[in-house]
């Protein structure tokens, strides 16, 4: 009887490890080179593979950018999770969300470049942004915080979209700053944003 972590195991991590890497390749090609100009063959070189060995892991270049995305955010997302989920407040929470998301920007210049890249220019055949409904999951998760907030008294009253959506393109315009310039100083930018944040949100007494 084959053992489970037979020559099945090691194929299926061999697979693994060469999804990863297909992954990181194409993250350093868009990077370098833009989204338009990210071909499967530029990806295979930057691997030192073959084009053929990328086809057989992913359907296309629509695929494995998809998959870029989504590991991506997995990671940005496990990331920053247990920092956010150990505040105990809503105050705590929002601050951490803020400086997490923009903590994980600067150990990760290269994939948050390529990240930004395929969201905003991969569309579907009909010309549709692709990644349009993944914008609102950032949102959803603020506003759960900013909702909490309210209902602690943390929070004044307020619309919880418009700070949630404001946040949200603090961040981004963090991202398009930081891209443009690289000497920026990510870790003075969020706690800014901390400050500018809990005055929005705070409540006067």
């Amino acid at each position: 009887m084959r053992s489970k972590n037979g020559a099945g195991g090691r194929m299926s991590f061999i697979q693994t490890a060469r999804r990863a890497q297909i992954i990181e390749a194409a993250i350093a090609t868009v990077t370098a080179v833009g989204y338009g100009q990210a071909s499967l063959a530029r990806i295979a070189a930057e691997a030192g593979i073959s084009k053929s060995v990328i086809s057989y892991h992913f359907v296309n270049k629509e695929d494995l950018l998809e998959k870029v995305v989504e590991q991506v955010l997995a990671d940005w997302d496990a990331s920053m999770r247990p920092i956010v989920d150990a505040e105990p407040t809503a105050t705590g929470q929002l601050a951490a969300y803020v400086r997490s998301r923009l903590a994980y920007l600067r150990e990760n210049r290269t994939r948050l470049i390529a990240l930004a890249e395929i969201i905003v220019n991969h569309r579907d055949t009909d010309g549709r942004p692709v990644f349009a409904e993944r914008d609102t999951e950032p949102v959803g998760e603020l506003l759960t915080i900013l909702h909490a907030g309210q209902t602690s008294g943390e929070f004044r009253a307020f619309d919880p979209v418009v700070i949630a959506m404001t946040v949200t393109q603090a961040i981004d315009g963090a991202v398009t700053r930081w891209a443009e310039h690289p000497e920026t100083d990510l870790t003075s930018y969020a706690e800014e944003l901390v400050t500018l944040f809990r005055l929005a949100t705070q409540e006067h007494r």
